[in-house]
């Protein structure tokens, strides 16, 4: 499934749909989750490092924003209050799992989860190498990398998802850029002999 690129007009779709929504037409309900979930499952996914619980987060988002419709104006795009939503949801996503004693070590619930991954599907090894590049980045900048450059989101829409100034989203994306670039134009180490 192709996304369709983020513009303005798409945003303005949204709000209306958001809008809509509230002013209680299900079809524009329905149509907002449609045209908001792939973007929300990925920014629940790239915040809580958990692939496998994004689904359930992305839902969780969804019924909050749909339980908090009447309170929405449009001040802001509803997709940048969605992924604000779903910022929350996932800080109280770690919230409920620290307070919960762990099942199982992180060896094995790694060993699952990798188990557990599609291969063989195109761009699968460019999302993993993505992955990878990314969980070096420090989380603040990671966010806005994402956002920004993953979802499509602009500058100022990142910086009110976030709760911070245009200008910091700016700084974590290009800081996150260079420490990218760096990382893909390091020299490749050679192994070294076991002794």
């Amino acid at each position: 499934m192709t996304r369709a690129p983020h513009t303005p007009d798409s945003d303005a779709l949204t709000t209306r749909l958001a809008l809509g929504a509230r002013d209680g037409d299900p079809a524009d309900a329905e149509r907002l989750v449609r045209a908001l979930q792939r973007d929300v499952w990925r920014y629940v996914a790239h915040l809580s490092g958990d692939p496998q619980a994004a689904d359930d987060l992305t839902q969780e988002v969804f019924l909050r924003a749909l339980a908090a419709l009447p309170r929405f104006e449009g001040r802001s795009s509803a997709r940048t209050w969605l992924l604000s939503i779903a910022r929350r949801t996932v800080a109280d996503g770690f919230r409920r799992a620290a307070a919960r004693p762990r099942l199982a070590d992180r060896q094995d619930w790694q060993a699952a989860a990798e188990r557990g991954q599609p291969s063989g599907v195109p761009g699968f090894e460019e999302g993993i190498a993505l992955a990878d590049l990314l969980s070096v980045i420090p989380a603040e900048r990671r966010e806005a990398f994402v956002l920004t450059q993953v979802l499509g989101l602009g500058y100022a829409e990142a910086a009110a998802a976030v709760g911070c100034p245009v200008g910091t989203v700016r700084s974590r994306v290009a800081r996150a850029r260079r420490t990218l670039t760096a990382l893909l134009t390091e020299p490749e180490r050679p192994a070294l002999a076991p002794a």
